[in-house]
């Protein structure tokens, strides 16, 4: 959807938004450590994965030649609020780009930022709450699902072309690139609430009080986690192991947009850090696009073959083992934020 390419963005955008990008994940895991415990961090863990098996599922958009996917932003912040649910967007992303080569290294903080920031902190808290500001019901879930996953959208998405436009990159010109970018993920949007309004639905109905102490931003306290944790595992498997093969082959609205303004979906990336940061992903990204690491004859082979469900155990490896490797980091990352808590505690008693 909108995971930026290094190719996109220059040094000084990419490090603009790393720092403003790690200032508001300082910001989360302070505000986190009032409302954080035991219950929520496997929730965590679990949403973590699910996002991330979710977001390897590109649907076709009819009439456009274009895909799009799950972004998962307002899933995470409506299910976790936002402080934690940005830190679980902060690990999916980064998962994707070391192990799987998706999204670049020095685009993390953009990609992070446009996907976390205005889902957790805009959308979620102007948009869905108020929706649902007078009661939660399966109306109030719908609408505020819808109206906040498009605006999200939009919002991430104009932030791509402004990452690009200040970091100079003259074969994106601003009116043809927000031109092609807005339209494409409004259509994306649409899926995306009507995902994240039937999982949310789910949830309310089988958990009611997790959505209440998210929205009120409390601890999960005695909450039964059995019956959703379950449900989402499952899901992480079947997702990532299994529905992962029907993903649409064609190119993302990002990548469609990049290839309908520039005549090509990959930009050419300048030397210096670029080539590092592009040499370290080499490296640390043992499942390349999600798929077993190949030789340049088997990867043409492959093309060639262009069968659709595409059935291949790369695929379904990746899925799981990428969900495990994002639960694992979101759930280490609420472990230490747990031991900073008592740490404090123990600090001021």
């Amino acid at each position: 959807m909108m995971h930026m390419a290094d190719a996109l963005i220059s040094p000084a955008v990419g490090g603009t938004m790393l720092a403003t990008t790690a200032g508001v994940a300082a910001y989360s895991i302070k505000k986190l450590q009032n409302e954080l415990d035991e219950k929520k961090i496997p929730l965590m863990g679990v949403m973590g994965a699910f996002v991330f098996a979710a977001q390897m599922i590109n649907f076709s958009i009819p009439g456009t030649g274009s895909s799009g996917h799950l972004g998962g932003g307002m899933l995470l912040a409506i299910l976790l609020g936002p402080y934690a649910g940005f830190l679980t967007m902060a690990s999916i992303l980064l998962i994707q780009a070391l192990f799987f080569g998706d999204g670049g290294l020095l685009a993390f903080g953009c990609n992070v930022f446009n996907l976390g920031f205005y889902t957790c902190f805009i959308a979620y808290p102007f948009i869905y709450k108020w929706f649902t500001r007078k009661g939660i019901t399966s109306n109030r879930i719908f609408a505020g699902s819808m109206a906040s996953a498009l605006v999200a959208l939009q919002l991430g998405a104009f932030s791509v072309v402004l990452e690009t436009l200040l970091s100079g990159k003259t074969e994106l010109p601003f009116e043809k690139f927000v031109l092609l970018m807005q339209p494409i993920h409004l259509a994306i949007g649409i899926v995306e609430g009507l995902v994240t309004a039937a999982i949310i639905t789910f949830v309310w109905r089988a958990r009611p009080d997790i959505l209440e102490k998210a929205a009120n931003g409390k601890a999960f306290g005695n909450i039964s986690m059995k019956k959703v944790l379950t449900a989402l595992s499952i899901a992480v498997v079947v997702v990532g192991g299994l529905f992962s093969w029907f993903a649409s082959a064609n190119p993302d609205g990002l990548e469609w947009s990049i290839e309908k303004t520039a005549g090509t979906a990959e930009l050419e990336a300048p030397d210096g850090i670029h080539e590092t940061l592009s040499e370290i992903q080499s490296k640390t990204a043992l499942l390349p696009d999600y798929d077993f690491k190949a030789s340049e004859n088997e990867k043409t082979a492959g093309q060639a073959e262009n069968a659709w469900p595409a059935v291949n155990a790369g695929t379904s490896v990746s899925g799981i083992v990428g969900g495990a490797l994002t639960l694992a980091l979101a759930v280490f990352t609420g472990w230490v934020i747990m031991l900073i808590k008592r740490k404090k505690i123990k600090t001021t008693a």
